[in-house]
């Protein structure tokens, strides 16, 4: 039986069993925006009402993100073939259109199976106790989101790394790799620069905070 051909990079790519993606790019991106902006609205408007602007954007934030591993890179992880799916499941179809913008999802390259697991287990619930450590003004919150932007800055630099190492021809044109590869996941450099810059300066405040001692009088005979 002759395999369907595949739109990935390399065309010798092996995926036999593969099923055309059935939706449209604009059909994928308006669920994918329309549910995240639900999400972000949710939290603004339920959990952010007595917070600061920044507070508020961070949980959205984090609430975005959160989901978006646990959710979308959770399914990718545990779901192998993927590529094989023939009931227009909306997760598959997305993993089957941004495969063209970086066909080692549908290769199932080992490093990115680890990455994304890493970051489907770990760093999305934690992305969801950071919204709690902020709602509840926790001591732990800046340590809390540090370490989670740089477990997600190590990730990306791992991501883009191992992809120049291997030849970094895993795009379906130039379209897709600045779309896909470099534009989706550029937010998840620029941002979490920013949260550990904002981390940083507050812990090191805080520290300082604590090294100051009172000063005693000298008594006077």
């Amino acid at each position: 039986m002759e395999e369907t051909a595949h739109p990935y990079v390399p065309r010798d790519l092996k995926l036999p069993g593969y099923v055309p993606i059935s939706m449209s790019m604009s059909t994928i991106l308006a669920v994918y925006l329309g549910c995240s902006l639900l999400v972000v609205s949710l939290v603004w408007l339920l959990l952010g009402r007595k917070k600061a602007k920044v507070e508020k954007l961070l949980m959205c934030w984090w609430a975005f993100t959160g989901l978006t591993h646990i959710i979308l890179e959770g399914y990718f992880v545990f779901t192998p073939e993927f590529f094989k799916d023939n009931t227009s499941c909306y997760l598959a179809e997305v993993w089957k259109e941004y495969s063209k913008g970086d066909s080692r999802y549908a290769g199932r390259d080992s490093a990115i199976v680890s990455i994304e697991g890493i970051t489907a287990v770990i760093v999305g619930p934690a992305c969801l106790l950071a919204i709690y450590a902020i709602a509840k003004e926790k001591s732990y919150s800046y340590v809390l989101q540090l370490a989670i932007s740089l477990g997600q800055l190590y990730g990306c630099l791992v991501y883009f790394i191992t992809a120049i190492l291997e030849g970094d021809n895993f795009a379906t044109n130039s379209f897709y790799y600045y779309s896909y590869y470099i534009g989706a996941n550029g937010w998840w450099i620029l941002i979490p620069l920013l949260i550990s810059f904002r981390c940083w300066k507050k812990i090191c405040a805080a520290a300082a905070n604590n090294n100051v001692q009172p000063r005693t009088k000298k008594k006077t005979r």
